[in-house]
């Protein structure tokens, strides 16, 4: 049975260059800005292609997509000034391989600077959009190909 998520979505969007939170391919998949930027620089990296969960990956590409993950966590530590990076894969709401990257600023409010991604106000977040994070979105990409 071939289950269709968010996920694959994305990805084909990605590949057909119609998703405009897209930032770059990397090797194991896409790097995309979160549709919610619940935190500033909120990305997710999603496998191309599409595999349910990291346990599906054969050991090379899973070490791929691994490397590739923490390379986002290396960007925006560098584009950000963040004070660390958190990275989450659950697939438990949309059941297909996405990780989570969450940059982390020393000046975030504190009745959020402890908190887990999860439980923040996502809808209260700002939407993507060019306009607004366009110019970042262009300095990340700048950022991971000059790390490849």
């Amino acid at each position: 049975m071939i289950v269709s998520t968010a996920i694959h979505s994305m990805v084909e969007r990605c590949c057909a260059g119609s998703y405009a939170p897209a930032v770059v391919r990397l090797a194991s998949g896409w790097v995309v800005m979160g549709e919610r930027q619940v935190l500033p620089g909120y990305c997710l990296l999603l496998p191309d292609p599409v595999v349910p969960h990291l346990n599906a990956l054969r050991a090379r590409a899973r070490d791929q997509f691994l490397a590739d993950m923490s390379l986002v966590g290396d960007a925006l530590l560098a584009i950000t000034g963040a004070l660390r990076i958190n990275y989450a894969i659950f697939g438990n709401a949309e059941p297909a391989l996405h990780a989570h990257v969450f940059p982390r600023h020393a000046d975030e409010p504190a009745n959020i600077r402890t908190a887990q991604p999860w439980a923040l106000d996502w809808h209260a977040a700002p939407l993507f959009s060019e306009g607004e994070h366009g110019a970042f979105k262009r300095r990340l990409a700048l950022a991971l190909e000059g790390a490849r």
